[in-house]
């Protein structure tokens, strides 16, 4: 059995829409996987009412008392919201509770909660966030570094090339991906 943990308190309308989605993703009969819910238990348990339609035994809530808002300072609410869902997400995953972590919340303080509780791969620089974009004939590309790195350095492109590529090619299961690079701009205080 696979083990998610699963930060409820992350994102816009949290828990409800993190709710919604675990529905929606039951619905298409993951009996395989568990999720471990991390957030603020009665609040997480206001939206699991009767009528829902989450099998009890495929989740677990543990429960988590603080938050770390979008707009704080990752490292700093990291050391300082020990009892919060992303820092108790990783603790988790640290320790082999679970085996993956997801998080729609603060991607810096999941990039520095990666980083310093699973750590990266040995020679891999920079972590990045990947999403999906659907082509043109109907399948899926992948697009990296969604909003996670400020300043990249061209090494750190060349590395997130190489694992994008690797991704489209084991899991996306494309045979040949093609690399390409996208630049929208600079905005103040995100990046140059």
């Amino acid at each position: 059995m696979i083990r998610i943990g699963l930060d409820m308190m992350g994102g816009d309308f949290a828990p409800l829409e993190a709710i919604k989605g675990i529905e929606a993703f039951y619905a298409d009969k993951h009996d395989d996987i568990h999720l471990v819910l991390i957030g603020d238990e009665e609040k997480i348990k206001a939206h699991l009412q009767p009528g829902h339609k989450i099998p009890e035994n495929n989740y677990t809530i543990v429960h988590a008392i603080e938050v770390i808002e979008m707009h704080e300072h990752p490292t700093k609410a990291l050391k300082e919201k020990k009892e919060s869902s992303i820092a108790i997400g990783f603790q988790l995953l640290a320790t082999g509770k679970t085996d993956a972590f997801i998080s729609a919340g603060n991607t810096g303080a999941m990039m520095v909660g990666a980083l310093f509780s699973i750590k990266a791969i040995e020679g891999v620089l920079r972590p990045t966030i990947g999403a999906y974009m659907p082509r043109e004939n109907g399948s899926l590309g992948l697009l990296v570094d969604v909003g996670l790195n400020a300043d990249c350095k061209p090494e750190n492109l060349n590395q997130f090339s190489i694992l994008g590529s690797l991704f489209a090619k084991y899991i996306l299961k494309i045979d040949n991906p093609k690399v390409g690079l996208v630049n929208i701009g600079e905005e103040e205080g995100k990046g140059n």
